[in-house]
């Protein structure tokens, strides 16, 4: 059975079938840009900045579970936004992504 809208809470930011495996979009929340990776599937959610001199994470590469930044080529988790690779230290804010009904929704973790 799958959640509702009213279940899973969040703010709503796509549907489902706007991101195909493999790809990455952008999306708002809340006035903060976020990017949005479909990983095998799965989707994760992580601040579409990295934290070493804030670039866009959506315009670096997907790589499996990461994102590389396209500037000097950090990776941060898509899991948990953990800082995989320098220079790159602090993480990048992760949110909680709930799918109800082929609709996506964003919470703050």
């Amino acid at each position: 059975m799958s959640e509702t809208a009213s279940e899973c809470g969040g703010i709503r930011v796509a549907r489902l079938a706007d991101v195909q495996p493999g790809e990455m979009t952008t999306v708002e929340v809340e006035g903060v840009k976020v990017l949005l990776a479909n990983v095998g599937g799965t989707l994760r959610a992580l601040r579409d900045s990295c934290s070493h001199e804030e670039a866009p994470l959506s315009e670096g590469e997907l790589e499996g579970e990461t994102v590389v930044c396209p500037w000097h080529y950090s990776s941060f988790c898509l899991r948990t936004g953990e800082a995989l690779e320098p220079p790159a230290v602090d993480p990048a804010e992760a949110y909680v992504v709930h799918v109800a009904d082929g609709e996506v929704f964003l919470s703050r973790q």
